[in-house]
Order: C-alpha cells, then sequence, then structure tokens
C-alpha cells in the first residue's frame, strides 16, 4: 500500500525522458547555477562511477581529477537544477562501482573504451 502511494507522489517529480547513461562512461553534466537574481549553466565532466537508488532518490557520482586531486560530486538525476547530461564517451567495465579509480593515479585512471558496435544487415 505505501509503495503504491509512494510511486504516485513522486510521479510529477519525475523526469520524462531521464538522460541514459551507463557506469563508466564520460559525461559532461550541465548544472543550473542560480547566481542572485541570474541563472547559468555550469559543466562538471567526469566519468559516472556509480549509480545509486530508484525513483525521485536516484543519484549519480560523477569524479574528475582537478590540478592533481580527485574531486567527486553526486547528482540527483531528477533534479531540475540538472538541465542535460551529454556522453561524451563509453568504457568497457566490469562492475557497478567504479570506487577502485579512487586509488589510481595518471594514466591508470583511464578505461578501455567501448567501440561502437556495426550496423548488422
Amino acid at each position: 500500500m505505501s509503495q503504491k502511494l509512494m510511486e504516485l507522489v513522486e510521479k510529477p517529480s519525475l523526469k520524462e525522458d531521464p538522460p541514459q547513461f551507463d557506469i563508466g562512461d564520460t559525461v559532461d553534466v550541465h548544472c543550473r547555477i542560480l547566481e542572485g537574481d541570474k541563472e547559468r549553466i555550469q559543466i562538471f565532466n567526469g566519468v559516472v562511477i556509480a549509480r545509486s537508488g530508484s525513483g525521485t532518490r536516484e543519484t549519480f557520482t560523477v569524479r574528475r581529477i582537478v590540478q592533481g586531486e580527485g574531486v567527486e560530486r553526486k547528482f540527483p538525476l531528477h533534479s531540475p537544477r540538472i538541465a542535460k547530461v551529454v556522453v561524451q564517451r563509453s568504457a568497457v567495465v566490469r562492475r557497478a562501482k567504479l570506487y577502485f579509480l579512487r586509488d589510481r593515479v595518471g594514466k591508470a585512471v583511464r578505461l578501455r573504451e567501448r567501440r561502437p558496435e556495426a550496423k548488422k544487415k
């Protein structure tokens, strides 16, 4: 009963077409930033290392390296503050969470790129 009630309450808050991306993808997350009465878009790019939750509580974590320091940021998937998520490249991964990338430095952080599949006739 309570699960159905939660779905009814959450349904208006869900995005109609949420962005499609996987773990290991390098993405550009376009965030809306409010500065006083102005609004601007700031882009945070990095590798998606985790997804968790479901419904309106679904989040994803993006990691990037800035001046030799690792920076991670969690984004709610269905937030109105997220303008769009653009996939730059996809990688082949065998894990649901890529937390092992936190311990790696330099070229060891790179992931093997997923080749676009050839169209079959």
